[in-house]
């Protein structure tokens, strides 16, 4: 298929193109339906099968039951399964990349890259092992054993709705655990086709999807016969979670928002560090929770700095996903484009826009333009919040000690860069900040083959690597005596 004739298919043909959930095996309808939005258009582009009580608890219920069987598998087996979905991606990447820009809006060039992703994320796991460790003194056999945990539920956000979802997927599988997967409501399309495609390659149960309006998460969370509930979302969202699971003591994975500094040192180059940092800023229109989010930069270069960052916000090309020429998609729904244009009048209000700004009256698609934003207070709601969107904050600094400390005076932890030319340098800055993640001279450069976690507010539990696997199962110590 070529690429955007997925997007024209399903736009053109939405009431021929019948999406349905995956039970226990079975492709069946919703009890419902969910109206599917474009957000570049703002109009109705399918109706996604939406699940009742009824249908969640089959979900479950089937992926209880196929547990004990897949657990039993071997690892290998697992990772083999795996492998092939991979392949079924691969073999559908045109139509599902198409997919998640309808939905989503991004450009089609980051849909098949965020296609591409999933793909490479299901291979990595299925490469990867568990160290078995062993402990003791001389003499003593002490080992441990991992055990899958059961049922898993996995629960996405709408700003990478198919990528998210396989990395919670790809490790609960391979341990040996079985899934119940929840998309956002706004972007459920990609998910519900994917599992459609792959029905026939896990034994019935392993996989299940179903799709909400946001009222079934709490019966999800809190079902007894759940044991782990990966969520990625907000943090308001994410407290929700956890008290949800709280009466069970579910294992938890939470990877939450977040309000990344990145700190410019004196020795930049501030024309280089300004694109690096525009491009970390606004990718996917600043929907990724380790997007840079606001910037400390040294008093002496702020103006050159400033300049060289509204250069590239007054350069960049904003437009409908299916144009080859758009750089930059729409935010993904309505809620979250208000709230942009919000926080954008009150920056305003207390601050300089130096590129950008509201969009104009009347037009159509959640569009935002690259906002750049100089002269507010550290109190200002665009520095203490998460924007989630392209407004980004410049903040100057006179001392390097006071800027570390501004950039760590937020309830969020999860990701940090330090810009500069001297490395050693940037490593020592990096050891202050209270981040899970620091980066020295990039951003956001992430991979299922290295942990990633987030502090204070921004998360509970590992994603990716083995220390994410390891949050699959349950660790039994075996102690053996004569």
């Amino acid at each position: 298929m070529a690429r955007g004739a997925g997007l024209r298919f399903y736009n053109e043909t939405k009431q021929i193109m019948k999406f349905r959930l995956l039970i226990n095996g079975q492709l069946v309808d919703g009890a419902s339906g969910l109206d599917v939005v474009n957000p570049a258009t703002e109009q109705v582009i399918a109706s996604a099968p939406r699940s009742d009580a009824t249908q969640l608890n089959a979900a479950i219920a089937a992926a209880r039951a196929a547990f004990p069987g897949w657990a039993a598998t071997s690892w290998e087996d697992r990772a083999h399964a795996l492998l092939a979905l991979a392949d079924a991606i691969e073999a559908h990447s045109d139509e599902l990349g198409a997919l998640v820009t309808a939905e989503q809006g991004k450009p089609l060039s980051e849909g098949s890259r965020e296609v591409a992703g999933a793909i490479g994320t299901f291979r990595a796991f299925a490469s990867m092992t568990m160290t078995s460790r062993e402990f003791g003194a001389a003499g003593q056999k002490v080992y441990e054993r991992c055990t899958p945990l059961g049922v898993v539920a996995a629960i996405g956000p709408w700003n990478f709705p198919f990528l998210l979802l396989v990395a919670k997927i790809a490790p609960a599988l391979v341990t040996g655990n079985t899934v119940v997967i929840k998309p956002a409501p706004t972007t459920p399309l990609t998910v519900i086709r994917f599992a459609e495609i792959v029905a026939d390659l896990l034994p019935a149960g392993v996989l299940n999807v179903v799709v909400d309006a946001n009222d079934l998460g709490d019966m999800l969370t809190s079902h007894p016969d759940v044991a782990k509930v990966s969520f990625t979302g907000s943090t308001g969202t994410g407290q929700l979670v956890m008290a949800s699971a709280a009466p069970t003591l579910k294992r938890l994975t939470l990877e939450l928002g977040g309000n990344d500094a990145a700190i410019v040192l004196d020795d930049a180059d501030p024309q280089a560090a300004a694109n690096h940092i525009f491009e970390r800023a606004m990718v996917n229109s600043g929907q990724v929770c380790v997007a840079i989010k606001r910037v400390y930069v040294p008093e002496a270069i702020y103006d050159d700095f400033c300049a060289a960052l509204a250069e590239r916000a007054n350069q960049a090309i904003v437009g409908d996903g299916t144009d080859p020429q758009s750089q930059y998609g729409p935010v993904q729904n309505r809620q979250q484009f208000e709230r942009i244009k919000e926080l954008i009048v009150d920056s305003a209000a207390t601050g300089t826009i130096l590129a950008g700004g509201l969009p104009d009256e009347g037009t159509v698609g959640f569009f935002v333009k690259p906002t750049i934003v100089g002269g507010l207070s550290e109190s200002a709601r665009l520095v203490q919040e998460e924007q989630f969107g392209p407004v980004l904050p410049v903040l100057p600094y006179a001392d390097l000690d006071d800027a570390i400390a501004r950039a760590n005076a937020t309830e969020f932890g999860l990701g940090a860069s330090v810009w500069t030319n001297d490395c050693d340098r940037g490593e020592q800055v990096a050891a202050r900040l209270l981040a899970g993640t620091v980066w020295i001279n990039k951003h956001g450069d992430l991979s299922p083959l290295i942990p990633f976690c987030g502090s204070k507010k921004s998360g509970i539990g590992t994603d990716f690597g083995e220390d994410g696997l390891r949050g699959y199962c349950q660790s039994k110590i075996v102690n053996v005596g004569e």
